[in-house]
């Protein structure tokens, strides 16, 4: 087991964990929460054992994790707009925490990958995933518009 082995097992054993208790366990705010979360922690995740074990397909994975996740959140908040409307998810301390750790990892890897294509691509799913991650919980927090924001 190396350094990156270990990192991505923390991050998916416990982030991951936690998530899917959200997930199982709670009010809809909490379970939505979660959702968006877990996508945004597994996908750093995958970046991590792509570096462990050698491989690149792994980053191509990341980086369809990184698109879809938050799309599929958003669909959640449309979905659930009434009822999440009553009890408005408030998460942006973990919300934060997930993006920074997402950007600690993303960065690590591109020290560890070079300048090169790889690294690129490492920076767009970077992007992705966080831009992504923020824009689908302030989507489930009450949107752009109105509501409450948190």
């Amino acid at each position: 087991m190396n350094g990156w082995t270990a990192a991505a097992t923390v991050l998916l054993g416990g982030g991951l964990g936690t998530a899917l208790w959200g997930v199982t366990t709670g009010p809809l705010r909490r379970r939505v929460v979660a959702q968006n979360l877990s996508t945004a922690l597994a996908c750093p995740g995958l970046l991590l054992l792509s570096q462990a074990y050698g491989r690149p397909s792994y980053v191509d994975l990341g980086l369809v994790l990184a698109l879809l996740g938050p799309v599929g959140t958003l669909v959640f908040a449309r979905l659930l707009a009434d009822e999440l409307a009553e009890d408005p998810p408030r998460a942006r301390g973990a919300t934060w925490t997930v993006a920074g750790l997402g950007a600690v990892a993303v960065i690590a890897l591109c020290v560890a990958t070079g300048p090169s294509r790889a690294m690129v691509k490492l920076l767009v799913i970077g992007a992705l995933l966080i831009s992504g991650n923020l824009l689908a919980s302030r989507a489930l927090s009450g949107g752009f518009g109105g509501g409450s924001h948190g």
